[in-house]
């Protein structure tokens, strides 16, 4: 892994108040594209942002200039979700989402949200389950929107998004949606992007991939003993035994009563008994 990439991101997300999200995100998509010209994509999509602004009338209020980003975003410059390829990782990444006009609906949302930023348009993004959604903040009321087309959604709207992953559906699910709509931090945010790669790498069993993905976890997330014990498996899927003892040594360290600690320290077992193979072959 290329320890100035790494560098890099590890200096965009040191601190909360900084964070610059769209670079962020956009700095992902170097595990993949390592000569990606960061800084002319995001001139591109400053440029996408001065074309929406130029259809901004003076005096026009939030829900006028959502409208108008809605139809440039949307209709004008065609941004949609991949239906027919949802799970390609390239969904995730932002230079390909930008040139391809399609994504998924948190890679939609951070182009969005950047556009609405520099417009001055008062939009956060919600970590909905399922469904990342965006959330305009409006004096007469706050609105939904889904980030792959832009439609208003109603509380029924997003009950029936919402029930799938809620044990008892009805009443309770009406009342999950107050704190779910909550707005996401800009760590968070990134946090959602890496963990969706982590899921399709591990699926199509990408393990040099996963690991580049975990290493920005861990630099993301400091706190999280889980993703170190993540990064620790990813090293033991590609023999680099030295780097996954010490990972799963320390998570057991932090977590001795973990529910996986067997499992773990059944693999440390597996990857000690390598290491001694090793020396002494």
């Amino acid at each position: 892994m290329n320890t100035r990439v790494l560098d890099y991101f590890n200096a965009l997300v040191a601190d909360d108040d900084s964070l610059p999200l769209t670079e962020a995100a956009l700095a992902i998509a170097q595990d993949a594209y390592p000569d990606l010209d960061l800084q002319g994509t995001l001139a591109e999509i400053d440029e996408l942002a001065l074309r929406v602004r130029r259809r901004m009338p003076d005096g026009a209020d939030v829900h006028q200039r959502v409208s108008i980003l809605n139809r440039c975003f949307f209709r004008e410059l065609g941004f949609a979700s991949n239906l027919n390829d949802y799970y390609d990782p390239d969904n995730s990444h932002l230079n390909v989402v930008l040139k391809r006009r399609r994504g998924i609906p948190i890679s939609l949302a951070v182009l969005y949200l950047e556009l609405a930023s520099q417009l001055d348009l008062p939009v956060r993004g919600v970590s909905f389950p399922g469904h990342f959604l965006l959330r305009v903040i409006a004096p007469e009321g706050d609105v939904i929107l889904d980030p792959t087309t832009g439609r208003s959604l109603s509380e029924s709207d997003m009950v029936e998004l919402l029930e799938p992953y809620v044990a008892n559906a009805g009443e309770s699910v009406a009342r999950a949606l107050r704190m779910l709509l909550e707005p996401a931090t800009r760590r968070e945010i990134v946090a959602r992007m890496l963990r969706n790669l982590k899921a399709t790498y591990v699926q199509t069993e990408r393990w040099q991939r996963l690991l580049a993905i975990q290493q920005r976890l861990v630099i993301l997330l400091p706190g999280s003993i889980e993703e170190v014990r993540d990064r620790g498996f990813a090293y033991a899927r590609l023999d680099y035994l030295r780097p996954a003892l010490e990972d799963l040594e320390r998570y057991l360290e932090e977590r001795p009563e973990a529910e996986d600690a067997t499992v773990v320290e059944s693999q440390l077992y597996e990857l000690r008994q390598r290491t001694l193979d090793n020396e002494q072959g």
